[in-house]
């Protein structure tokens, strides 16, 4: 499980995609999101702004990153 500790009060999807490595660019992170790849909080997330706050799950590939503060 990857962990990504916000700077602010959240960082976006296609944001935490990139950041955790399992998107290579926006491009890719936002085809993956629209392709319904995605899930926050066991929920398919289509919206590649979403903001994720301290305690979201994201599921993605088979990979999982937890959002903490």
């Amino acid at each position: 499980m990857e962990t990504i500790k916000l700077r602010e009060e959240y960082i976006k999807l296609g944001q935490a995609l990139k950041a955790a490595g399992l998107a290579e660019s926006g491009v890719d992170a936002k085809h993956a999101i629209e392709e319904g790849l995605v899930k926050v909080n066991g929920q398919t997330e289509y919206q590649r702004g979403k903001k994720l706050r301290a305690g979201d799950v994201v599921e993605f590939g088979g990979e999982t990153i937890q959002i903490e503060a």
